[in-house]
């Protein structure tokens, strides 16, 4: 469980990095440098494939009944949840 404790944090910082990464291309005259390059890929390449195996884990521990609210805070259940839905729906798009 330590494991998914820390992709959990992972996949919360790639999705703080997805936010940002959509304010960035939201902007006119969004900045250059290799730090914004940094925060678009981790926003929009890494967030989708990490958050989706978190939460694919975090399904399978549900269906097998094992506690999850033990090893990670329930707000970082719900916020990584929240996050793949906008992620499932750009990727449809």
């Amino acid at each position: 469980m330590t494991r998914l404790r820390f992709f959990s944090r992972v996949a919360f910082l790639c999705n703080v990095c997805f936010l940002a990464a959509l304010f960035i291309i939201w902007l006119d005259h969004p900045p250059e440098g290799e730090l914004i390059s940094l925060v678009i890929v981790l926003g929009f390449v890494l967030a989708f494939i990490i958050n989706f195996l978190v939460n694919l884990v975090y399904g399978i521990q549900m269906l097998l009944r094992k506690p999850l609210r033990n090893f990670i805070p329930f707000w970082l259940i719900i916020a990584n949840f929240l996050f793949l839905i906008p992620q499932i729906i750009l990727l449809l798009k």
